[in-house]
């Protein structure tokens, strides 16, 4: 039983033996939570978490005869404003008519086996009732003949929770909502560290950390997209949390547009976590006996360090978020011809392309920007998807034969989402760009957005991609999203709803997706947005892989694919080799280095293989082979970060089979030092102590203990004497070590 519920107390325990969660229905009806954390022992009544205490200099109270019970003071489930509690609410809605203070009651629970799905957004799924129980909360305002629904989702065997809330219009007039948060959680004190992703274009997701402080501290996007700058997630670390010990909360928002999380630290010291669309510029209009529901929310506990949270993640996802069929598939190397030609290629040089990495043993070749309308530049034709026949002048699918003919597969890159000023379809429909009409319209790289709250639009979108998926027997699409949006506005919708523009946006991108997922569930979908400006769990559960970043240099990669790692397993990154000079760094690491990094993750190349030395081919085909052999391993394996590039002169990180009968460990070194310690090793984890591992390519074989407590000896480094007895040296040095089990230690 994984949910527990004490009708006479109206308590709700949600535990699996890894987590507990537990709240009651207060006497003046509401939700009062009581706890959040490791496993507790089930017990009949959990009353005595919940203390009532008269603060001193409270002033608001609700009940005439019990000072003690004003809401400022207690931990809740999804809180309101007005009624005693002057922290910032859940959610707000009131009728158009006339104004109320919200005040929903308890009146109900129903419990589910297995999840629900959530129409029309993306979500964690169950396949099976048996890994999954539901909880929905039904709580009344009959003032505004409204429900609200608050669903709680355990799963068997990982320390997670989903949350999500919706509400439901009962009544006979329309209601307002303008703030309604996913999810809200009362925690007991503010000691903890805040650990977020920010960056920018082309060094997205760097760990950031801070301690939590007295006031409001969040992270957020009004940009129509999760954005570069702060990814939606977010974790409470107990300060002497570690990588692999203490205490961690981590949440993620399922959801791809503007979005809040934030943590209000009040004058007791109590924090209150909310993660939800975000309320600026957000209003939805319910209409009688309609409902409007909330993305969802993932949380996670671990008791096991940050380490111990993103391996939670990991798990989450590629069980119950990733499509089926994408689960233990094997994700094909490509090589994306971006980086190698750009705007300048045409039939001929595609195909020798092709046939190039295919002798490498490449497997798909993606033909990224340029292979429409009349595209040498990007200051044209984006929504003119038909193929530039002065380029391929016998048509993408006689092109598409020819590349398969090589033995590879075919994919092509789409930006679907946007428009440019000087196109085909612009000139056709000005009407269908965001934008106010008559006010100056703000570029982004040269274009302008779709709008994808229009129907019309979604429908124009899926007719013209299906046609040529089919024409081609496309294996792949990259999705792109290169601008965020300015002057969001939609002529199609009313002015009192365009408040609903930026929700109605990604729901119908969300929509879009699910009819070609659908449709052609073979396609290999990889979301991008000017590289990592849009990876989040809500793309993720349609496109199984993103483009982590622009930016491809190994170094800054490092940093990138790190910080990544804190939320999204190894196997949804697509991480490329490219050529050097690096195109956004300039920085020139060694091929061998451009490897290491790319391999955890998806891998494949972005180069021109036909300017290759010999030399180099045969270390390309070296690669690949490699990649082959171990990618079942890094797909399905548990992840481990060792050494932090944000702390370090080195980064180090390691993947370990469900049964720990092998690993693959990365190690590099950003910058020689001189003369650098002896006897240098790497402190390995997540091995079986008491198995022997031997390392490839060597005789060397130690136990797991070992590995874990002294290290893994690595390569003699060059000291600036010891000129013909070193194995490594200089900048951007790199080493990935295999390690097998063995029944036998060689001494």
């Amino acid at each position: 039983m994984l949910i527990h519920i004490n009708q006479e107390r109206r308590q709700f325990h949600l535990t699996n033996g890894q987590v507990s969660y537990i709240f009651h229905v207060m006497k003046n009806g509401h939700l009062g939570h009581l706890y959040y954390g490791k496993a507790l022992r089930h017990r009949e009544d959990f009353s005595h978490l919940q203390t009532y205490d008269v603060p001193t200099g409270a002033t608001t109270h609700i009940y005439a005869d019990d000072p003690a019970f004003g809401l400022e003071t207690l931990r809740q489930e999804y809180p309101a404003y007005g009624n005693s509690d002057f922290r910032e609410p859940a959610f707000s809605v009131n009728k158009l008519t006339e104004n109320h203070i919200p005040d929903f009651s308890y009146q109900s629970y129903q419990l589910l086996e297995g999840k629900p799905r959530l129409e029309g957004l993306p979500a964690t799924y169950t396949e099976d009732n048996a890994e999954a129980s539901t909880l929905q909360i039904i709580l009344k305002d009959e003032f505004l003949h409204a429900e609200l629904s608050l669903t709680y989702t355990i799963f068997r065997d990982k320390p997670v929770i989903t949350r999500s809330a919706s509400l439901k219009n009962i009544g006979t007039e329309e209601l307002m909502i303008d703030r309604f948060m996913g999810a809200s959680l009362d925690l007991p004190d503010k000691d903890f560290m805040m650990v977020h992703l920010a960056g920018t274009w082309s060094r997205e997701r760097h760990v950031k950390e801070r301690m939590l402080e007295m006031g409001i501290q969040s992270i957020s996007s009004l940009r129509g997209a999760s954005s570069h700058h702060h990814n939606p997630f977010l974790a409470l670390k107990r300060p002497e949390a570690t990588e692999h010990t203490g205490e961690v909360y981590g949440f993620n928002f399922i959801y791809s547009s503007n979005f809040l999380m934030q943590v209000e630290v009040d004058h007791y010291d109590t924090a209150r976590l909310m993660v939800g669309i975000h309320p600026f510029r957000f209003k939805w209009n319910v209409k009688p006996q309609s409902s409007f529901q909330s993305p969802e929310v993932v949380m996670v506990f671990s008791d096991q360090g940050l380490n111990g949270m993103s391996q939670a993640f990991h798990r989450l996802y590629r069980d119950h978020l990733i499509q089926t069929q994408w689960k233990k598939a094997v994700r094909p190397i490509l090589i994306n011809n971006w980086e190698a030609t750009y705007f300048d290629f045409n039939e001929e040089k595609m195909v020798n392309i092709a046939k190039s990495a295919s002798e490498l043993g490449i497997e798909l070749l993606v033909l990224d920007d340029g292979w429409f309308g009349k595209r040498n530049d990007d200051t044209s034709s984006l929504g003119d998807w038909h193929v530039d026949l002065n380029k391929l002048p016998n048509g993408l699918e006689s092109l598409a034969n020819k590349i398969m003919e090589t033995g590879m597969k075919f994919g092509l890159w789409f930006e679907p989402e946007m428009i440019s000023p000087n196109s085909e379809l612009f000139r056709e429909h000005p009407e269908w760009a965001v934008g106010v009409p008559g006010q100056h319209y703000t570029l982004g790289r040269n274009q302008l957005v779709l709008d994808f709250s229009r129907q019309d639009i979604v429908d124009y979108l899926y007719d013209k991609m299906s046609a040529i998926i089919k024409e081609t027997n496309l294996a792949y699409i990259k999705w792109d999203m290169n601008r965020n949006m300015t002057e969001a506005f939609s002529q199609k919708l009313e002015v009192q709803q365009q408040g609903e523009f930026f929700h109605r946006y990604i729901l119908g991108v969300y929509q879009l997706y699910e009819r070609l997922t659908s449709e052609f569930p073979r396609v290999l979908f990889e979301s991008c947005a000017g590289g990592g400006g849009r990876f989040d769990p809500g793309m993720m559960y349609y496109a199984p892989q993103a483009w982590t970043s622009d930016d491809t240099d190994a170094i800054e990669r490092l940093k990138i694919q790190y910080g990544t790692s804190f939320a999204y397993p190894l196997y949804s990154m697509g991480s490329h080799v490219s050529a050097i000079p690096n195109h956004q760094t300039l920085r020139k690491a060694p091929l061998e280095t451009r490897a290491n990094t790319a391999y955890f993750g998806t891998f494949g190349y972005e180069l021109d293989p036909l300017k290759l030395t010999e030399e180099e081919r045969k270390e390309i085909k070296d690669q690949v082979a490699f990649y082959k052999e171990h990618r079942n391993l890094i797909r399905d394996g548990q992840f481990y970060r060792l050494l932090s590039p944000f702390a370090n002169n080195e980064t180090a990180w390691m993947v370990v089979s469900e049964d720990r009968s092998e690993a693959l460990v990365g190690w590099y070194k950003v910058l020689a030092t001189p003369n650098p310690k002896k006897h240098q090793t790497l402190r390995l984890s997540g091995l079986d102590e008491s198995k022997a591992y031997q390392v490839a390519g060597t005789e060397q074989t130690y136990y797991g203990d070992e590995l874990m407590i002294v290290g893994l000896m690595l390569p003699t480094e060059f000291n600036g004497v010891n000129g013909g007895n070193f194995e490594r040296g200089g900048d951007f040095q790199s080493q990935v070590f295999y390690l097998k089990g063995t029944e036998n230690i060689v001494n």
